[in-house]
């Protein structure tokens, strides 16, 4: 089995993120090769091929430890949260699978990090007319107790005479599935790529859905 992260990794994000200092992080840049990056890289590369028998067009992007703060009042120089998404066209809002780890926990699954109004709304027609892609999404969320529906809500339902169960759907502003876990067995788990490959498949009716709305908008 491979060997992926460890609590070096968490150690590492950790006190890069405390000291804050470029001169500290190079003078143990070779922690961070070998406990963040090359783990890292290593899920990325097992999980694609998996992924691909869900959508063969992805590809993987693994983030950097390096912040730009530009845009941000926290003006620290690095991250303590790293992820790896599988997108197939960076940055344009469209569905993705996702792993993120930081000190705090771990969190992954699929859908938007921040979905356009034209793709929640090309969903929402699909889900009132009763897609059948909506109906395969539906069952495949009923079917499994791992991933949650997750997604800023409106304040007041647009859809007063639909169920509960739509509406869980309809009213978001953006959606995605996902897991979170405050513990690290499975994040220092050998057989995490096959753990959370397998977990991933239960999502793929939800994705190919979210992507059939994509290809309507």
């Amino acid at each position: 089995m491979a060997d992926y992260f460890s609590q070096e990794t968490m150690d590492f994000l950790f006190e890069n993120r405390l000291q804050n200092s470029k001169s500290w992080f190079e003078e143990h840049r070779k922690r961070y090769d070998d406990y963040v990056v090359r783990p890292l890289k290593l899920l990325a590369e097992n999980l694609l091929p998996e992924l691909h028998k869900i959508d063969g067009e992805l590809r993987a992007s693994c983030s950097r430890v390096w912040r730009d703060a530009r845009f941000s009042k926290d003006k620290s120089l690095f991250r303590d949260t790293m992820w790896c998404m599988f997108i197939r066209k960076k940055n344009v809002g469209m569905p993705e699978f996702f792993f993120v780890f930081s000190p705090e926990g771990v969190l992954y699954g699929t859908g938007y990090y921040s979905a356009g109004a034209e793709s929640m709304d090309s969903m929402r027609k699909l889900i009132l007319a009763n897609d059948e892609g909506y109906q395969d999404a539906l069952e495949a969320y009923k079917a499994q107790d791992i991933f949650r529906i997750e997604g800023d809500k409106y304040k007041r339902t647009r859809h007063p005479d639909v169920s509960d169960e739509m509406k869980d759907w309809l009213d978001r502003k953006t959606i995605c599935f996902l897991r979170d876990a405050s513990d690290f067995d499975l994040l220092y788990s050998p057989r995490l790529s096959v753990k959370v490959a397998e977990e991933f498949m239960l999502l793929a009716p939800i994705y190919r859905f979210l992507m059939k709305a994509e290809e309507r908008k």
